[in-house]
């Protein structure tokens, strides 16, 4: 189990509050020890993968599951990679966990080719019914359910956005991971909708470092550029390196996530995940307590968030139009 050094402090601090748990949550732990499942398709030195995987772990203290009294938790960490996002599904199933939180499109869709038993709660997925997870977001139908990052629509607004924010823009590399579903349903969309904008859209695969840096790096000889990053796990692990080519080329780009724009890009609009992590522990919570994923509704983002860095825009030589700065949520200076 890979356990990131924020985490380690944590669970540190977990176990020096067991002291003052209520009685229930003791008398709860002096029952069966359930085991719980966890597939990140990051990787384990991400601090905001970190952050979140704290989020769920101290709602299910909340919820008086006692990780190492009531509750044992298994925790594996993919970093996009394709064949340990297969290997670490197969490691967790053979466990024989009650129930497996999946983060991601890649660690679900391994999950479910392994095992239509184990319950799955999902989080940061997009789009669940038309990549095949569940039947319906209302009636899932079989042993997964959870949280939709988004539908596939939401990523004709980024487009949009690099026009409102640098209205120079009309060529639009969009990085994505071309190896899953949520990759290509996102690229089509964006693909739809470049047209009506004046904006030609060319794909850029994610796969690894030197493939970024060469397609991003020939993307920019031409004049005129952006960038989309769509959502992935391996566009979050090479986040840095994707940034500070968007920087080194001048590039306006806009992301999926909130910590893009925190680590220097230039704008973002997408779900606030850590949430999606604390609905599901309550749903791994009911799950726990003998509840069955098909009749547990797939449950979409309540709240979108628009995040933009002033500095960046600055350093782009960009002026952020004030009806944008109006709608935004966060606005980093």
């Amino acid at each position: 189990m890979a356990i990131g050094i924020g985490r380690r402090q944590f669970i540190s601090a977990l176990g020096g509050a067991t002291v003052a748990w209520p009685h229930a949550a003791r008398a709860q732990s002096s029952g069966r020890v359930r085991r719980i499942g966890v597939l990140f398709g990051g990787a384990a030195d991400d601090p905001d993968a970190e952050a979140r995987l704290a989020v769920f772990l101290q709602t299910l203290q909340q919820l008086a599951w006692t990780e190492g009294g009531n509750v044992l938790i298994d925790t594996r960490w993919a970093a996009g990679n394709a064949d340990d996002t297969r290997k670490y599904a197969a490691e967790l199933i053979a466990l024989a966990p009650d129930v497996i939180l999946a983060s991601g499109i890649a660690p679900v869709e391994r999950l479910l080719q392994a095992t239509r038993a184990v319950p799955i709660v999902f989080v940061i997925v997009p789009d669940p019914v038309g990549s095949g997870v569940v039947d319906s977001l209302s009636r899932p139908g079989g042993n997964a359910t959870g949280f939709m990052m988004f539908e596939y629509s939401l990523s004709g607004k980024w487009p949009e956005l690099l026009r409102e924010i640098a209205p120079g823009v009309t060529r639009a590399a969009v990085l994505r991971d071309s190896a899953l579903t949520a990759g290509i349903g996102q690229f089509a969309v964006i693909q739809s909708v470049a047209p009506s904008l004046g904006m030609e859209v060319i794909p850029i695969n994610v796969r690894d470092v030197p493939e970024i840096e060469r397609a991003v790096t020939a993307f920019a000889h031409s004049s005129n550029g952006g960038l989309i990053v769509t959502a992935s796990a391996l566009a979050a692990v090479h986040r840095d390196l994707i940034i500070a080519l968007a920087a080194q080329h001048k590039l306006p780009a806009v992301y999926v996530e909130r910590f893009y724009v925190k680590g220097g890009g230039l704008i973002s609009y997408g779900p606030n995940f850590a949430d999606q992590y604390r609905r599901a522990a309550g749903y791994v919570d009911r799950i726990l307590k003998g509840e069955k994923p098909a009749d547990l509704p797939v449950q979409a983002p309540t709240k979108y968030e628009l995040t933009i860095n002033l500095k960046t825009a600055k350093a782009l030589g960009l002026t952020v139009p004030a009806t944008l700065l109006g709608r935004a949520d966060e606005v980093i200076e």
